[in-house]
């Protein structure tokens, strides 16, 4: 049980000196991005844009792994928040609001693997529109998750 204490309060010191020097801008709303999405999404390239559809890459980094070295759920879902939303979003117009996610995890992705994430829009009607996003591994064509995301979109002034 001590040996135990001794290496959490080791750990706590160490983890603690690092956080420390960590160096982050001071974050601007709907200006910069978040640290959480530049956590996520740093190393996301474009391939394609097209009305109501794009197509992405991404190399799975380490520091998107589980001690298993498969990507975490939680990045899974960042990218369909982000890339669903991405692709109904119009320049100068307020982002819309995430009203529903669902998001189906098939298959693991390890480090080092490439991924192609489409994102394409379903359907608009209104204020409400439905986004789907499929995550694939380029080199085998097995899908690793598929969401769905519904979002609102604030409506204009009529002031």
């Amino acid at each position: 049980m001590e040996k135990a204490k001794e290496f959490l309060e080791n750990f706590a010191i160490e983890g603690l000196d690092r956080v420390s020097r960590l160096n982050f801008p001071p974050h601007r709303p709907h200006i910069d991005s978040s640290f959480y999405e530049y956590f996520v999404l740093r190393g996301i390239r474009v391939d394609r844009v097209q009305p109501g559809s794009i197509t992405c890459s991404f190399k799975v980094p380490h520091r998107l792994t589980n001690k298993d070295g498969n990507l975490v759920p939680g990045a899974i879902a960042t990218m369909v928040d982000e890339l669903g939303a991405a692709v109904i979003h119009v320049e100068g117009q307020p982002m819309d609001v995430s009203i529903d996610m669902s998001i189906n995890y098939l298959a693991n992705a390890k480090m080092g693997d490439e991924l192609e994430i489409t994102s394409r829009v379903l359907g608009r009607k209104g204020n409400y529109s439905g986004t789907i996003v499929l995550i694939r591994n380029k080199a085998t064509g097995e899908v690793v998750a598929e969401g769905r995301h519904s979002l609102f979109s604030k409506p204009a002034s009529k002031m």
